[in-house]
């Protein structure tokens, strides 16, 4: 393994003391190592917060900043933060007007997000949480029950930070969440596996002429392994996997805030369908290079546009990634005129800015 690091154990704390260094709009409370934007808590605004594991950047840190994210918790590489972190990064960045915490569904951070609403209720808190689980791969797998949380989540954190800067309620921003996600789905791809620093090895091996596909953002399995043989054949399979597998029953969980306790409602997302208008994200899952990402979406436009997808905006680059996997993720979001006017709002983060 060869790194731009010293020690594995030194890799969360230098690196985000550089990410600080280099942003100073962003604050790093170093007693937790978390990040909220230099001017929380704003006044009447409802705060954002996210976070998980490091090895995805700019996710979450990256996106820490006016029009998305008011605070973000990185754990340790691929380990989810610690519900301690969570808690204190909720109480520097609330106003008053609550706080909304976006999940990726991962079961550890599932937990720890659970355990920290827990606690920041008992203290007066006005707490939400807001589930993303947009990956059509699997259901099930090493890290989750139920579909994982993947790069859905960046677009979620654009448009629910639009409308939480516009001055939306926590209930209107709850809302808004369950839609976005229910309209959302992604799948991946790795030609090359990650290499996580504390094991030093790559987590899985391939042969040349083979890809996982639908991997996770961690390295974990998807539906196969199967020949790579060229960009066309590999996006049209993504694209069909992303149609095919859109509809998705499940249960979740939401926090009460009225009588301070967990409810189990079902939510369903529909399929993709002709005629829908889309948002287009070609994620870079680490080492794939920024040309091959557009020759990526030349033909996942073309796919949308024989299927009669709209692409109404487009975003196309390393957003969530996974080290230094060779990979890219390809998500679709349906969405609407309101929508397209949270998606078109200012943005100042280290990661996108508009």
């Amino acid at each position: 393994m060869k790194k731009l690091i010293n020690r594995v154990d030194d890799v969360l704390s230098e690196q985000l003391q550089g990410f600080a260094k280099a942003h100073p709009e962003i604050n790093l409370h170093p007693s937790s190592f978390y990040v909220t934007r230099h001017d929380a808590p704003v006044k009447g605004k409802v705060a954002l917060l996210s976070g998980g594991g490091s090895g995805h950047e700019p996710m979450h840190a990256g996106f820490v900043g006016k029009g998305m994210l008011d605070g973000a918790c990185p754990g340790e590489i691929f380990t989810s933060p610690t519900p301690d972190k969570m808690y204190d990064c909720a109480k520097a960045i609330d106003s008053g007007e609550g706080v909304l915490m976006i999940v990726k569904n991962y079961t550890g951070d599932v937990l720890n997000f659970e355990t920290a609403t827990e606690l920041l209720h008992d203290e007066g808190v006005k707490i939400a949480t807001v589930l993303v689980d947009d990956d059509v791969a699997v259901k099930d797998s090493l890290y989750t029950a139920g579909r994982r949380g993947v790069a859905n989540t960046v677009l979620m954190e654009k448009l629910l930070g639009a409308a939480a800067e516009r001055g939306d309620t926590l209930d209107d921003l709850v809302k808004l969440g369950h839609q976005i996600n229910n309209n959302g789905f992604s799948i991946g791809i790795a030609l090359q596996a990650c290499t996580v620093p504390a094991a030093g090895k790559p987590s899985f091996t391939l042969p040349e002429n083979e890809m996982e596909f639908g991997v996770g953002i961690h390295g974990e399995p998807g539906i196969d392994r199967r020949p790579f043989t060229s960009l066309n054949d590999t996006v049209d399979a993504m694209f069909n996997t992303l149609i095919e597998n859109g509809h998705y029953q499940r249960t979740i969980r939401s926090w009460d805030r009225v009588n301070g306790d967990w409810i189990e409602e079902t939510q369903e997302k529909q399929p993709l369908k002709s005629g829908d208008r889309v948002i287009a994200l070609v994620n870079n899952l680490g080492a794939t290079p920024l040309s091959e990402l557009y020759g990526v979406y030349h033909r996942l436009a073309l796919c949308c546009e024989n299927f009669g997808l709209n692409i109404e905006r487009s975003l196309i680059g390393s957003y969530c990634t996974s080290l230094d996997m060779s990979g890219i993720s390809i998500t679709l979001l349906k969405v609407d005129d309101a929508l397209l006017t949270l998606w078109d709002a200012p943005v100042a983060t280290p990661a996108m800015t508009k």
